[in-house]
Order: C-alpha cells, then sequence, then structure tokens
C-alpha cells in the first residue's frame, strides 16, 4: 500500500493478543513491524480513519498480507564480546539517542567506541561522559570522514566481532547478539548485515526515501559469495545496496583488516558523500569471503524530514555511487568483469530512476537532475578525495588486491 499521508510507525506481536490502534488523527495509515515470538517476519500498512483502525482490522490485514502463523524463526545469538563502532561528528543529541538504544540492548559485553571526526565542538564529548557508563569510551580523531572514523573504530577495537551504526540510527535490544550471532554460527561469513526500517514516517520526505532508497531488504536471511551467485542480481558482486548499508553491519575485525578497512576516500565526510559501505562489502566478496544478510538484526533510522535534507542526501548518494563506479573502472583486476554488466548495469539505474518516481511529493521535481549532476561529479570527486587520503597517509585499499596495508602513522587522539 502506497503512503499517501502521515503514517505512524511501531510493531506488533501477532502471537500476542492483537490491540486496536488509537493515536493521533492526523495520522492515516500505519506501517507495523510484525514479529513472532519477537523475530521480525514483515510489514503491513493498516489505514486509519481518525487515527484509529479495531483489532480485527490489524489481525486482518497481518493475516492477509502474511498468511497463517508458521513455525517459529529462530535467530541466531550470542554473548560473545562485541564492540560497536559509532563514528560522528557534530550531532550530539542523534549520537545520544544511539548509544543509548545500544546499551539498553539484551548483549551482556559489549563495548560502544564513539569516534568524533574532526569535532567542531566538544558537544560529542560531553554527550559520551554525560552517559557516565564505562562501556562507552570517547576517541577524538583528528581528521573529517565516517570511513576514517570506521577505520579507526575497527583497528583500535580488541574484540572478535566488530558492528557499526551510524548516529541516526536507534537498533533493536537484540541487535548486537544476532549479529554476533549469525557470524558465531557460520564460521564462512566474514561480514553480515541487518534490516533498516524507518524510525518516522511523519513527512513526505521520509515516506519519500522509504520508497526511493529501499533500504529494507526483506525478512529472509540470505548469503552472498562468488561461489554462490545470488539469480536476482545480474551485476552481482558489483551490486550496491544489495547486501546491507553501512549503518547495520557486523564484521570478523581480523578479515575486514585483512583486506585494508575502508576505503577513506569514500563516504560521508568527504567529496564523494557515499559509496563506502558498498564498496568495502564488494572488496569481501572479491576476495572470497561470504558476505550474509539477518533480517533479525534490526534497527531503525530516522530518515530526512525536509526537502532542502533530501535533495543533499540524493546527490551525495549519487555522487557516492558514481566515485565507487570510478573505483571498479580503476581497478584492473575488476574493470574487464565490471564492464560485462553494463546492460545489467543500465537496467538497474532505470529500476532506480523507477522507484523514485514512484515515492510521491516527497521526492524533489528535479530528482532526475540531482541525480545526473552527482553521477557527473563523482569520477573527479573521488579522484581528488583519493589524492588528499594518500597525502595524508590514510587508507585507500585496492578493490581486487585483498593485503594488508602498513598500519597508519599514530594520529592525535584522545581516549575517555
Amino acid at each position: 500500500m502506497q503512503l499517501i499521508g502521515p503514517t505512524w510507525v511501531s510493531t506488533v506481536e501477532r502471537r500476542s493478543p492483537i490491540a486496536h490502534i488509537s493515536v493521533g488523527p492526523g495520522y492515516r495509515a500505519a506501517r507495523l513491524l510484525v514479529t513472532a515470538g519477537g523475530v521480525p517476519v514483515g510489514r503491513v500498512t493498516v489505514r486509519l480513519r481518525g487515527g484509529q483502525a479495531s483489532a480485527d482490522e490489524v489481525a486482518a490485514a497481518i493475516d492477509d498480507h502474511l498468511g497463517s502463523d508458521g513455525p517459529a524463526p529462530v535467530p541466531p545469538a550470542s554473548a560473545e564480546p562485541v564492540t560497536v563502532v559509532v563514528a560522528t561528528r557534530g550531532r550530539p543529541n542523534r549520537l545520544a539517542r544511539c548509544v543509548r538504544s545500544i546499551l539498553n540492548g539484551d548483549h551482556p559485553d559489549v563495548t560502544v567506541l564513539v569516534v568524533d571526526n574532526d569535532p567542531p565542538d566538544d558537544r560529542t564529548g560531553q554527550v559520551v561522559r554525560s552517559l557516565a557508563d564505562l562501556r562507552v569510551r570517547y576517541i577524538r580523531e583528528c581528521r573529517r570522514g565516517a570511513s576514517v572514523g570506521r577505520n579507526r573504530g575497527l583497528f583500535e577495537a580488541h574484540t572478535r566481532v566488530v558492528a557499526f551504526t551510524d548516529d541516526d540510527t536507534e537498533v533493536d535490544r537484540h541487535w548486537v547478539s544476532r549479529l554476533a550471532g549469525a557470524l558465531s554460527a557460520d564460521a564462512g561469513l566474514a561480514c553480515v548485515s541487518g534490516l533498516v526500517l524507518a524510525a518516522r514516517l511523519d513527512t513526505e520526505q521520509e515516506r519519500a526515501a522509504d520508497t526511493a532508497l529501499a533500504w529494507s531488504k526483506g525478512f529472509t536471511p540470505r548469503r552472498f559469495s562468488l561461489d554462490d551467485p545470488p539469480p536476482d542480481s545480474a551485476i552481482f558482486p558489483f551490486s550496491p545496496g544489495l547486501f546491507g548499508i553501512g549503518a547495520n553491519f557486523a564484521v570478523r575485525a581480523d578479515l575486514a583488516r585483512d583486506v585494508g578497512g575502508f576505503d577513506e576516500a569514500l563516504g560521508p565526510g568527504t567529496e564523494t558523500h557515499g559509496g563506502e559501505d558498498c564498496e568495502f562489502m564488494i572488496r569481501l566478496i572479491l576476495a572470497g569471503h561470504t558476505v550474509a544478510y539477518e533480517p533479525s538484526a534490526l534497527l531503525w533510522h530516522h530518515h530526512r524530514t525536509d526537502g532542502e535534507a533530501m535533495r543533499t542526501q540524493l546527490h551525495g548518494y549519487a555522487v557516492g555511487l558514481s566515485a565507487l563506479l570510478t573505483k571498479i573502472a580503476l581497478d584492473r583486476g575488476a574493470r574487464t568483469a565490471a564492464l560485462r554488466r553494463i546492460p545489467a548495469a543500465v537496467n538497474q539505474l532505470r529500476v532506480i530512476s523507477d522507484r523514485e518516481a514512484d515515492a510521491g511529493y516527497g521526492m524533489p521535481d528535479d530528482a532526475g537532475t540531482i541525480r545526473l549532476l552527482g553521477t557527473v561529479t563523482g569520477p573527479g570527486a573521488y579522484l581528488r578525495a583519493r589524492r588528499a587520503v594518500r597525502r595524508a597517509g590514510g587508507r585507500v585499499p585496492p578493490l581486487t588486491a585483498a593485503s594488508r596495508p602498513p598500519a597508519p602513522a599514530p594520529l592525535q587522539s584522545q581516549i575517555v
């Protein structure tokens, strides 16, 4: 069902008595995550009249969309120590909300590394100190960029599993345990991503983002490797977004370090604005590793809420995708394989364009122009960013050479 007005977001457990919905009269629909025994199994949208829907209407929507309740899914879980890295800059309120959700989870041994990238002030440090929790460490990183921050956390972590999220998320209470569980249950996995859902759908822009960005990858666990290509991606492994996004994933730290960590010329905080998560997962697969998707490890993302922020995000994603394609084109080992997938890639771009066209009034009227300008900007942005990172002694790992680069020189830091 297309979202046509402010939409209330919540969760309903189908094995408990279904309650009626009564929210503000301004809400015209309810987007409900359906769980079975606490495990996500699907989503339904229920129309509201005056902000209300009866319990029978909710139950009928669940049954119509998901069918009868089958055997209980058993998600993986592990209590082994995990480090969660949150790279951030200048968004203390969002950071506090995110970190509190991690600390409120069910995992018994979690450490949160808050990496403050090129901070404009001390507000992030103040947030960490105000939490007064020994599980949270503050790291002041003098260089800007999400990839720089993630690398800093990856190489400072002492646990076998390292998870990553962004400061504009709220994680489910089982999030850490289930990411760690997926890696623990399958020794062949190098990386696992999880389900990303919209935290709010009040504004047109939030609803447009939910449709156009397609961050939700469904409710079926998946595995991706060169030995078993997915039948639904003709451009695999050069499949942006197929494996998940950087707001929700975890890695085996040793394997992530072995392939060089994240490309610091890609991602938020650089000229390229994005592409770092896709490139990292593609590189893992090209190195012979397996990447998985585990929908039970879910979190909620706070989408952009206004038109200008939406325009900025669309432009940034287009630049990031183009920058990623530039890196692929420059890599001798990947270029030939990628060229054979150009016709399929063109079709994939049409799918993205169609999705944006279906996103509703929250999508800018000139979305196509924004995407075109971003695409044209990407190659130059990546080349400039790559030169800047190399001059600074940072990391630009080759896409198809999985060798460990030398450790960077010690950087000015402050750890609390």
